[in-house]
C-alpha cells in the first residue's frame, strides 16, 4: 500500500504561522487517512518552531532552490534569518519521507515550506507568484511526486496508477 506524506494543517493540526490549520475536509483523505496511508507531519514544528510564530517568506526573487543551496533565504516579517531553520525542516521532511516509504506528497501551498505550486512574495504584501518552498524542492528533488490540495484528484489518479503497476 502506497502512504502519502501530507502537511500537518491540511489534516487538522494547528501548526500554521498563526497557530491555525488549513484543514482539507475531502473524502479522498478520509478514505486514506482510514487506510493508514497517510503520513501527516509539519516541518515547521520539526525544526523546533513554536506555534504562533511570526510569518516567514523566501526572500523577494529568490527560489527554494537557491534557499536549499545556500544562495538565498527565508526571513520572518521582522527581518530575522530562519534559512537554516527552514532547510533543516526539509531535511526532516525528507528523513520522513525515506523512512516510511513515501513516494507521494500532499502539501500545504503558499507556505515557504510546504508550498508546491505557489509562494508569497517575500516582501509580506500579500501578493503570491508561482514557486515553491523548500520542502516541496527537497522532495520533488529526491524523486517524490508533490501535489498542492487543489490536485487531489490527480494525486488519487497516481496513487491509483502506481499500486496498479506495482509487482
Amino acid at each position: 500500500m502506497e502512504k502519502i506524506f501530507v502537511s500537518s494543517c491540511l489534516m487538522g493540526a494547528r501548526v500554521r504561522h498563526d497557530g491555525t490549520a488549513k484543514t482539507l475536509n475531502e473524502q479522498l483523505l478520509a478514505t486514506w487517512r482510514a487506510e493508514g496511508r497517510l503520513v501527516a507531519f509539519c516541518p515547521e514544528l520539526a525544526a523546533g518552531f513554536p506555534t504562533p510564530r511570526a510569518a516567514a517568506e523566501i526572500a523577494p526573487g529568490a527560489t527554494a532552490k537557491a534557499v536549499l543551496n545556500g544562495r538565498a533565504g527565508v526571513y520572518d516579517k521582522n527581518g530575522l534569518d530562519l534559512t537554516a531553520d527552514f532547510t533543516q525542516g526539509a531535511d526532516l521532511a525528507l528523513e520522513v519521507v525515506q523512512a516510511q516509504g513515501c513516494r507521494f506528497a500532499l502539501l500545504a501551498d503558499g507556505s515557504p515550506s510546504c508550498g508546491s505550486t505557489y509562494v508569497y512574495s517575500g516582501n509580506f504584501d500579500g501578493q503570491r507568484h508561482s514557486g515553491e518552498g523548500v520542502v516541496a524542492a527537497r522532495l520533488r528533488a529526491a524523486g517524490i511526486a508533490v501535489y498542492p490540495p487543489d490536485q487531489l484528484n490527480d494525486l488519487a489518479r497516481a496513487l491509483e496508477e502506481a499500486e496498479n503497476t506495482s509487482p
